[in-house]
Protein backbone atom coordinates (compact mmCIF):
# COMPACT_ATOMS: atom_id res chain seq x y z
CA UNK A 1 0.00 0.00 0.00
CA UNK A 2 1.86 3.23 -1.22
CA UNK A 3 1.52 4.91 -4.46
CA UNK A 4 -1.30 6.16 -6.16
CA UNK A 5 -1.75 4.53 -9.46
CA UNK A 6 -2.44 5.59 -12.65
CA UNK A 7 -5.78 5.22 -14.75
CA UNK A 8 -7.82 2.12 -15.92
CA UNK A 9 -9.24 1.95 -19.68
CA UNK A 10 -11.62 0.16 -21.55
CA UNK A 11 -13.05 0.10 -25.10
CA UNK A 12 -15.08 -2.00 -27.69
CA UNK A 13 -16.17 -1.90 -31.23
CA UNK A 14 -19.10 -4.10 -31.15
CA UNK A 15 -21.70 -5.12 -33.18
CA UNK A 16 -24.27 -4.40 -30.92
CA UNK A 17 -25.73 -1.40 -29.60
CA UNK A 18 -25.42 -1.73 -25.93
CA UNK A 19 -21.02 -1.01 -26.51
CA UNK A 20 -21.48 1.29 -23.43
CA UNK A 21 -22.83 -1.56 -20.80
CA UNK A 22 -19.94 -3.64 -21.41
CA UNK A 23 -17.50 -0.52 -20.83
CA UNK A 24 -19.05 -0.59 -17.81
CA UNK A 25 -18.75 -3.76 -16.63
CA UNK A 26 -15.15 -3.70 -18.10
CA UNK A 27 -14.41 -0.44 -16.06
CA UNK A 28 -16.10 -2.22 -12.60
CA UNK A 29 -13.20 -4.91 -13.06
CA UNK A 30 -10.59 -2.01 -13.24
CA UNK A 31 -11.65 -0.14 -10.59
CA UNK A 32 -8.37 -0.80 -8.54
CA UNK A 33 -6.74 1.68 -11.02
CA UNK A 34 -8.75 4.59 -10.15
CA UNK A 35 -11.47 5.65 -7.92
CA UNK A 36 -12.13 9.66 -8.10
CA UNK A 37 -14.34 9.91 -10.99
CA UNK A 38 -15.40 7.51 -14.31
CA UNK A 39 -16.52 8.26 -17.24
CA UNK A 40 -18.40 6.58 -20.80
CA UNK A 41 -18.54 7.73 -24.51
CA UNK A 42 -20.20 5.92 -26.88
CA UNK A 43 -21.17 6.22 -30.72
CA UNK A 44 -23.96 5.36 -32.99
CA UNK A 45 -21.91 6.24 -36.02
CA UNK A 46 -23.46 9.47 -36.64
CA UNK A 47 -22.93 11.32 -33.34
CA UNK A 48 -20.88 10.80 -29.55
CA UNK A 49 -22.40 10.65 -26.54
CA UNK A 50 -20.50 11.28 -23.39
CA UNK A 51 -21.25 10.74 -19.46
CA UNK A 52 -18.72 11.63 -16.82
CA UNK A 53 -19.72 11.18 -12.85
CA UNK A 54 -17.68 11.14 -9.75
CA UNK A 55 -16.47 8.88 -7.65
CA UNK A 56 -16.31 5.36 -7.91
CA UNK A 57 -18.24 3.16 -11.33
CA UNK A 58 -21.33 2.32 -8.62
CA UNK A 59 -21.71 6.10 -7.88
CA UNK A 60 -21.18 7.50 -11.21
CA UNK A 61 -23.73 5.91 -13.87
CA UNK A 62 -27.79 5.51 -13.33
CA UNK A 63 -29.16 3.24 -15.69
CA UNK A 64 -31.31 6.15 -17.47
CA UNK A 65 -27.64 7.35 -18.56
CA UNK A 66 -26.96 4.70 -20.47
CA UNK A 67 -30.53 5.29 -22.53
CA UNK A 68 -28.29 8.03 -24.14
CA UNK A 69 -24.75 6.21 -24.22
CA UNK A 70 -25.85 4.11 -27.35
CA UNK A 71 -23.95 2.83 -30.39
CA UNK A 72 -21.87 -0.11 -30.77
CA UNK A 73 -18.71 1.53 -29.86
CA UNK A 74 -17.63 2.77 -26.25
CA UNK A 75 -14.96 3.85 -24.78
CA UNK A 76 -14.31 4.39 -20.83
CA UNK A 77 -12.19 5.67 -17.99
CA UNK A 78 -11.75 5.20 -14.27
CA UNK A 79 -9.64 7.94 -12.90
CA UNK A 80 -7.11 8.85 -10.21
CA UNK A 81 -5.34 11.97 -10.97
CA UNK A 82 -1.75 12.67 -11.71
CA UNK A 83 -1.51 15.66 -13.81
CA UNK A 84 -3.71 18.83 -13.50
CA UNK A 85 -6.65 18.54 -10.68
CA UNK A 86 -8.77 15.91 -9.23
CA UNK A 87 -12.02 17.59 -10.06
CA UNK A 88 -15.05 15.95 -12.32
CA UNK A 89 -13.60 18.76 -14.97
CA UNK A 90 -10.68 16.62 -16.23
CA UNK A 91 -12.66 14.04 -15.82
CA UNK A 92 -12.46 11.18 -19.04
CA UNK A 93 -13.28 10.61 -21.84
CA UNK A 94 -11.61 13.93 -23.28
CA UNK A 95 -14.53 15.24 -25.05
CA UNK A 96 -15.73 18.31 -26.72
CA UNK A 97 -18.86 19.76 -27.86
CA UNK A 98 -17.67 19.74 -31.88
CA UNK A 99 -18.72 16.16 -31.92
CA UNK A 100 -15.56 14.89 -33.32
CA UNK A 101 -13.58 12.36 -31.13
CA UNK A 102 -13.43 11.18 -27.83
CA UNK A 103 -10.09 9.62 -25.73
CA UNK A 104 -9.12 7.74 -22.59
CA UNK A 105 -5.64 8.11 -21.36
CA UNK A 106 -3.51 5.61 -19.03
CA UNK A 107 -0.12 7.26 -18.40
CA UNK A 108 1.86 10.30 -17.98
CA UNK A 109 3.68 12.97 -20.05
CA UNK A 110 6.55 14.13 -17.74
CA UNK A 111 7.21 16.57 -20.46
CA UNK A 112 4.88 18.67 -22.33
CA UNK A 113 6.74 21.57 -23.82
CA UNK A 114 7.04 20.25 -27.17
CA UNK A 115 3.63 19.37 -27.49
CA UNK A 116 2.29 22.93 -26.01
CA UNK A 117 4.27 24.60 -28.26
CA UNK A 118 2.58 22.67 -31.34
CA UNK A 119 -0.46 24.05 -29.95
CA UNK A 120 -0.06 27.45 -29.60
CA UNK A 121 1.76 27.95 -33.11
CA UNK A 122 -1.58 25.96 -34.16
CA UNK A 123 -3.28 28.92 -32.36
CA UNK A 124 -4.79 26.51 -29.62
CA UNK A 125 -5.01 27.61 -25.91
CA UNK A 126 -3.11 25.13 -23.80
CA UNK A 127 -4.14 26.93 -19.73
CA UNK A 128 -5.34 24.82 -17.36
CA UNK A 129 -5.23 21.88 -19.84
CA UNK A 130 -3.62 18.38 -18.35
CA UNK A 131 -1.53 16.50 -20.40
CA UNK A 132 -4.35 14.14 -21.59
CA UNK A 133 -6.28 16.99 -22.80
CA UNK A 134 -3.70 18.38 -24.90
CA UNK A 135 -2.92 15.00 -27.01
CA UNK A 136 -6.57 15.44 -27.70
CA UNK A 137 -6.15 18.31 -28.74
CA UNK A 138 -3.28 17.85 -30.90
CA UNK A 139 -5.19 14.74 -32.48
CA UNK A 140 -8.29 16.64 -32.97
CA UNK A 141 -6.25 19.26 -34.82
CA UNK A 142 -5.58 17.32 -37.30
CA UNK A 143 -8.67 15.63 -38.00
CA UNK A 144 -10.39 19.56 -37.97
CA UNK A 145 -7.93 20.02 -41.23
CA UNK A 146 -9.02 16.93 -42.66
CA UNK A 147 -6.76 14.11 -41.86
CA UNK A 148 -7.88 10.29 -41.17
CA UNK A 149 -7.77 9.03 -37.52
CA UNK A 150 -4.88 6.84 -38.44
CA UNK A 151 -3.47 9.72 -40.07
CA UNK A 152 -4.01 11.85 -37.06
CA UNK A 153 -2.46 9.84 -34.30
CA UNK A 154 1.04 8.97 -36.88
CA UNK A 155 1.35 13.14 -37.04
CA UNK A 156 0.48 13.45 -33.14
CA UNK A 157 2.86 10.98 -31.75
CA UNK A 158 5.86 12.13 -32.04
CA UNK A 159 4.73 15.03 -29.68
CA UNK A 160 3.42 12.53 -26.45
CA UNK A 161 6.63 12.43 -24.35
CA UNK A 162 6.07 9.81 -21.93
CA UNK A 163 3.60 6.64 -21.12
CA UNK A 164 0.93 6.20 -22.50
CA UNK A 165 -1.93 3.78 -23.39
CA UNK A 166 -4.45 5.92 -25.39
CA UNK A 167 -7.94 4.50 -26.65
CA UNK A 168 -9.56 6.99 -29.00
CA UNK A 169 -12.91 6.93 -30.83
CA UNK A 170 -14.17 8.22 -33.47
CA UNK A 171 -17.90 8.09 -34.63
CA UNK A 172 -16.78 5.06 -36.70
CA UNK A 173 -13.53 3.99 -35.37
CA UNK A 174 -11.83 2.49 -32.43
CA UNK A 175 -8.22 2.91 -32.33
CA UNK A 176 -5.78 1.82 -29.30
CA UNK A 177 -1.92 2.92 -29.60
CA UNK A 178 0.62 2.28 -26.93
CA UNK A 179 3.94 4.31 -26.20
CA UNK A 180 6.92 3.53 -28.00
CA UNK A 181 8.44 1.89 -24.08
CA UNK A 182 4.85 0.04 -23.50
CA UNK A 183 5.40 1.32 -19.55
CA UNK A 184 1.43 1.41 -19.35
CA UNK A 185 -0.47 -1.92 -20.30
CA UNK A 186 -2.56 -2.51 -22.83
CA UNK A 187 -4.19 -5.79 -23.88
CA UNK A 188 -6.57 -6.52 -26.94
CA UNK A 189 -9.45 -9.52 -26.66
CA UNK A 190 -12.25 -10.82 -28.90
CA UNK A 191 -15.86 -11.70 -27.99
CA UNK A 192 -18.78 -12.62 -30.65
CA UNK A 193 -17.47 -10.90 -33.13
CA UNK A 194 -16.43 -7.86 -31.09
CA UNK A 195 -12.64 -6.22 -30.14
CA UNK A 196 -11.91 -5.15 -27.03
CA UNK A 197 -8.91 -3.52 -25.24
CA UNK A 198 -8.38 -3.01 -21.70
CA UNK A 199 -5.59 -1.77 -19.34
CA UNK A 200 -5.70 -5.48 -18.05
CA UNK A 201 -7.02 -9.06 -18.59
CA UNK A 202 -8.71 -9.59 -15.69
CA UNK A 203 -11.51 -7.15 -17.52
CA UNK A 204 -12.19 -8.62 -20.96
CA UNK A 205 -12.55 -12.21 -18.38
CA UNK A 206 -15.54 -9.85 -16.92
CA UNK A 207 -17.54 -9.64 -20.36
CA UNK A 208 -16.14 -13.14 -21.13
CA UNK A 209 -14.01 -11.89 -24.06
CA UNK A 210 -10.70 -14.28 -24.83
CA UNK A 211 -7.28 -12.18 -24.58
CA UNK A 212 -5.87 -12.53 -28.13
CA UNK A 213 -2.50 -10.30 -27.38
CA UNK A 214 -0.99 -7.41 -25.89
CA UNK A 215 -1.14 -4.32 -27.92
CA UNK A 216 2.97 -3.65 -29.07
CA UNK A 217 4.87 -0.89 -27.87
CA UNK A 218 4.68 1.78 -30.55
CA UNK A 219 1.50 0.16 -31.77
CA UNK A 220 -1.70 1.62 -32.88
CA UNK A 221 -4.61 -0.72 -33.62
CA UNK A 222 -7.37 0.78 -35.62
CA UNK A 223 -10.96 -1.06 -35.85
CA UNK A 224 -13.85 0.27 -38.15
CA UNK A 225 -16.60 -2.03 -39.83
CA UNK A 226 -14.14 -4.17 -41.58
CA UNK A 227 -11.77 -5.43 -38.71
CA UNK A 228 -9.11 -4.55 -37.15
CA UNK A 229 -5.51 -3.29 -38.97
CA UNK A 230 -2.12 -2.78 -36.90
CA UNK A 231 0.43 0.04 -37.66
CA UNK A 232 3.46 0.16 -35.98
CA UNK A 233 3.92 4.13 -35.88
CA UNK A 234 7.41 3.54 -34.17
CA UNK A 235 9.80 0.83 -33.01
CA UNK A 236 9.02 -0.15 -29.83
CA UNK A 237 11.21 -1.92 -27.22
CA UNK A 238 9.28 -3.31 -24.39
CA UNK A 239 9.95 -1.54 -21.05
CA UNK A 240 6.56 -2.15 -19.07
CA UNK A 241 6.45 -0.83 -15.31
CA UNK A 242 7.76 -2.92 -13.00
CA UNK A 243 4.99 -2.32 -10.55
CA UNK A 244 2.62 -3.44 -12.22
CA UNK A 245 3.35 -7.01 -11.37
CA UNK A 246 4.68 -6.24 -7.82
CA UNK A 247 1.66 -4.13 -6.94
CA UNK A 248 -0.73 -2.31 -9.55
CA UNK A 249 -2.83 -4.83 -11.44
CA UNK A 250 -5.16 -7.59 -9.97
CA UNK A 251 -3.58 -10.71 -9.25
CA UNK A 252 -5.98 -12.42 -11.64
CA UNK A 253 -4.62 -10.83 -14.69
CA UNK A 254 -1.60 -11.58 -16.51
CA UNK A 255 0.77 -9.14 -17.83
CA UNK A 256 2.97 -10.53 -20.83
CA UNK A 257 1.85 -13.44 -20.44
CA UNK A 258 2.34 -13.99 -16.77
CA UNK A 259 0.61 -14.74 -13.81
CA UNK A 260 0.32 -11.45 -11.24
CA UNK A 261 -0.93 -14.21 -8.39
CA UNK A 262 1.88 -17.14 -9.39
CA UNK A 263 4.62 -13.33 -9.21
CA UNK A 264 3.56 -12.30 -6.07
CA UNK A 265 3.76 -16.09 -4.80
CA UNK A 266 7.16 -16.20 -6.27
CA UNK A 267 8.08 -13.01 -4.72
CA UNK A 268 7.02 -14.64 -1.27
CA UNK A 269 9.07 -17.37 -2.04
CA UNK A 270 12.54 -15.39 -2.99
CA UNK A 271 11.69 -13.47 0.25
CA UNK A 272 11.50 -17.21 2.56
CA UNK A 273 14.57 -18.25 1.27
CA UNK A 274 16.17 -15.17 1.67
CA UNK A 275 14.88 -14.08 5.35
CA UNK A 276 15.53 -17.15 7.77
CA UNK A 277 13.58 -15.94 10.51
CA UNK A 278 11.84 -17.92 13.85
CA UNK A 279 8.24 -17.10 13.51
CA UNK A 280 4.66 -18.50 14.56
CA UNK A 281 2.89 -16.78 11.59
CA UNK A 282 2.83 -14.51 9.06
CA UNK A 283 0.22 -11.55 8.43
CA UNK A 284 0.00 -10.64 4.88
CA UNK A 285 -1.14 -7.23 4.26
CA UNK A 286 -4.37 -7.42 2.31
CA UNK A 287 -5.05 -7.80 -0.59
CA UNK A 288 -1.34 -7.53 -2.77
CA UNK A 289 0.61 -9.19 0.21
CA UNK A 290 -1.70 -12.46 0.66
CA UNK A 291 -0.57 -14.17 -2.62
CA UNK A 292 3.08 -13.31 -1.63
CA UNK A 293 2.71 -14.31 2.19
CA UNK A 294 0.82 -18.14 0.73
CA UNK A 295 4.55 -18.33 -1.38
CA UNK A 296 6.26 -17.27 2.07
CA UNK A 297 3.96 -19.75 3.88
CA UNK A 298 4.79 -22.74 1.66
CA UNK A 299 8.33 -21.98 1.47
CA UNK A 300 8.97 -21.70 5.18
CA UNK A 301 6.16 -23.81 6.70
CA UNK A 302 5.24 -21.26 8.91
CA UNK A 303 1.93 -20.52 9.07
CA UNK A 304 -0.65 -17.83 7.30
CA UNK A 305 -2.57 -16.11 9.98
CA UNK A 306 -5.18 -13.45 8.13
CA UNK A 307 -5.52 -11.02 11.34
CA UNK A 308 -5.23 -7.99 9.41
CA UNK A 309 -9.30 -7.37 8.18
CA UNK A 310 -9.96 -5.25 5.46
CA UNK A 311 -13.04 -2.95 5.43
CA UNK A 312 -13.89 -3.52 1.93
CA UNK A 313 -16.35 -0.09 1.60
CA UNK A 314 -12.95 1.92 2.04
CA UNK A 315 -11.50 3.15 -1.12
CA UNK A 316 -7.30 1.78 -1.56
CA UNK A 317 -5.81 3.91 0.48
CA UNK A 318 -3.05 5.39 -1.44
CA UNK A 319 -5.80 7.10 -3.84
CA UNK A 320 -6.92 9.40 -1.45
CA UNK A 321 -5.30 12.61 -2.69
CA UNK A 322 -3.69 14.21 0.80
CA UNK A 323 -1.58 12.51 3.41
CA UNK A 324 -3.90 13.29 6.37
CA UNK A 325 -7.09 11.57 4.19
CA UNK A 326 -4.16 8.55 3.74
CA UNK A 327 -3.48 8.28 7.74
CA UNK A 328 -6.99 7.88 8.63
CA UNK A 329 -7.75 5.76 5.56
CA UNK A 330 -5.46 3.12 6.90
CA UNK A 331 -7.25 3.14 10.58
CA UNK A 332 -10.80 2.85 8.49
CA UNK A 333 -9.37 -0.04 5.78
CA UNK A 334 -7.64 -2.52 8.19
CA UNK A 335 -8.45 -3.50 11.45
CA UNK A 336 -6.67 -6.24 13.65
CA UNK A 337 -7.74 -9.48 15.50
CA UNK A 338 -5.40 -8.47 18.18
CA UNK A 339 -6.04 -12.01 20.35
CA UNK A 340 -4.14 -13.58 18.20
CA UNK A 341 -1.49 -11.73 17.74
CA UNK A 342 -0.66 -10.76 21.37
CA UNK A 343 2.68 -13.31 22.97
CA UNK A 344 3.72 -14.23 18.86
CA UNK A 345 6.50 -13.73 16.63
CA UNK A 346 5.31 -12.09 13.83
CA UNK A 347 6.20 -11.49 10.15
CA UNK A 348 4.25 -8.66 8.56
CA UNK A 349 4.57 -9.08 4.78
CA UNK A 350 3.78 -6.06 2.32
CA UNK A 351 4.58 -5.11 -1.35
CA UNK A 352 6.51 -1.64 -0.87
CA UNK A 353 7.62 0.91 1.70
CA UNK A 354 7.45 4.21 -0.37
CA UNK A 355 5.99 7.29 1.96
CA UNK A 356 5.99 5.08 5.04
CA UNK A 357 2.64 6.48 6.39
CA UNK A 358 1.12 3.09 5.73
CA UNK A 359 4.17 0.77 7.19
CA UNK A 360 4.60 2.90 10.68
CA UNK A 361 0.87 2.91 11.56
CA UNK A 362 0.29 -0.80 10.91
CA UNK A 363 3.56 -1.27 13.34
CA UNK A 364 1.46 0.49 16.06
CA UNK A 365 -1.26 -1.03 15.28
CA UNK A 366 0.51 -4.51 15.71
CA UNK A 367 2.36 -3.27 18.63
CA UNK A 368 -0.70 -2.35 20.35
CA UNK A 369 -1.92 -6.41 20.47
CA UNK A 370 1.25 -6.97 21.99
CA UNK A 371 3.12 -9.51 20.06
CA UNK A 372 6.51 -10.45 21.19
CA UNK A 373 8.06 -9.53 17.83
CA UNK A 374 7.53 -7.76 14.82
CA UNK A 375 9.43 -8.84 11.69
CA UNK A 376 8.53 -6.55 8.01
CA UNK A 377 9.39 -8.24 4.76
CA UNK A 378 8.77 -6.21 1.80
CA UNK A 379 8.66 -7.87 -2.06
CA UNK A 380 10.67 -4.98 -3.50
CA UNK A 381 13.39 -3.09 -3.31
CA UNK A 382 13.70 0.42 -1.90
CA UNK A 383 11.87 3.14 -3.70
CA UNK A 384 14.33 5.68 -3.74
CA UNK A 385 14.00 7.90 -7.05
CA UNK A 386 10.42 9.70 -8.10
CA UNK A 387 7.97 8.04 -10.75
CA UNK A 388 7.10 10.66 -13.88
CA UNK A 389 5.13 8.30 -15.81
CA UNK A 390 2.04 7.86 -13.52
CA UNK A 391 2.43 7.18 -10.28
CA UNK A 392 2.02 9.91 -7.44
CA UNK A 393 5.86 10.58 -6.39
CA UNK A 394 6.65 13.62 -7.76
CA UNK A 395 9.61 14.68 -5.14
CA UNK A 396 12.16 12.81 -3.73
CA UNK A 397 12.10 14.45 -0.35
CA UNK A 398 8.34 12.03 -0.28
CA UNK A 399 10.22 8.78 -0.88
CA UNK A 400 11.49 7.81 2.80
CA UNK A 401 13.95 5.20 1.54
CA UNK A 402 15.62 7.59 -0.27
CA UNK A 403 16.46 9.47 2.82
CA UNK A 404 16.79 7.24 5.00
CA UNK A 405 19.07 4.00 5.89
CA UNK A 406 17.23 0.66 5.83
CA UNK A 407 18.07 0.32 9.29
CA UNK A 408 17.22 4.16 10.04
CA UNK A 409 14.01 3.44 8.35
CA UNK A 410 13.63 0.16 10.87
CA UNK A 411 13.42 2.83 13.50
CA UNK A 412 11.10 4.83 12.30
CA UNK A 413 8.42 2.43 11.04
CA UNK A 414 9.06 0.49 14.73
CA UNK A 415 9.91 -3.21 13.49
CA UNK A 416 12.31 -5.45 15.06
CA UNK A 417 13.73 -5.91 11.50
CA UNK A 418 13.27 -4.87 8.12
CA UNK A 419 14.26 -7.15 5.03
CA UNK A 420 13.92 -5.70 1.58
CA UNK A 421 14.16 -7.99 -1.90
CA UNK A 422 17.04 -6.54 -3.90
CA UNK A 423 16.10 -5.39 -7.51
CA UNK A 424 17.79 -8.59 -8.88
CA UNK A 425 16.19 -11.38 -6.60
CA UNK A 426 12.84 -9.03 -7.66
CA UNK A 427 13.79 -9.34 -11.20
CA UNK A 428 14.35 -12.61 -11.09
CA UNK A 429 10.78 -13.97 -9.33
CA UNK A 430 9.09 -11.91 -12.07
CA UNK A 431 10.77 -14.05 -14.71
CA UNK A 432 11.25 -10.95 -17.32
CA UNK A 433 14.46 -9.81 -18.45
CA UNK A 434 15.27 -6.33 -16.67
CA UNK A 435 15.57 -4.67 -20.21
CA UNK A 436 12.01 -5.67 -20.62
CA UNK A 437 10.89 -3.49 -17.22
CA UNK A 438 10.52 0.16 -16.17
CA UNK A 439 12.81 0.13 -13.27
CA UNK A 440 13.12 3.86 -12.45
CA UNK A 441 11.59 4.11 -8.72
CA UNK A 442 14.27 1.83 -7.65
CA UNK A 443 17.52 2.67 -10.18
CA UNK A 444 16.84 5.92 -11.02
CA UNK A 445 17.05 4.54 -14.79
CA UNK A 446 14.01 6.04 -16.75
CA UNK A 447 13.21 4.79 -20.43
CA UNK A 448 12.05 8.22 -21.31
CA UNK A 449 13.74 11.97 -20.53
CA UNK A 450 12.23 13.20 -17.56
CA UNK A 451 12.65 16.73 -15.41
CA UNK A 452 15.70 17.37 -13.28
CA UNK A 453 14.70 16.23 -9.87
Amino acid sequence: MFLNEKCGIFGIYGNQSDASRLVYYGLWALQHRGQENSGIASSTGRKIYCHKGQGLVAQAYRESDFKTLRGNIAIGHNRYSTFGKSQIDHAQPVYTQQNIMASAHNGNLPIVSKLKRFLKNAGLPTDGLNDSEMMYKAIEYWLIKGKNIEDAIKLSFPLFHGAFSLLVMTKKELVAVRDANGIRPLCMGRVNGSYVFASETCALDTIGAEFVRDVAPGEMVVVDKDGPRFVQIQKGKERLDIFEYIYFARPDSYLQGKSIYQIRKNLGIALARKVKISADMIIPVPDSGIPAAIGFSQESGIKLEEVLVKNRYIHRTFIQPSQRQRSSGVKMKLNLIKEVVKGKRVILIDDSIVRGTTSKLLAEILRSAGPKEIHMVITSPPVKFPDFYGINTPKKKDLVAANMSIEQLRKYIGVDSLTFLTLKETIDAIGVPKNKLCTSCFDGEYPVKVPVF
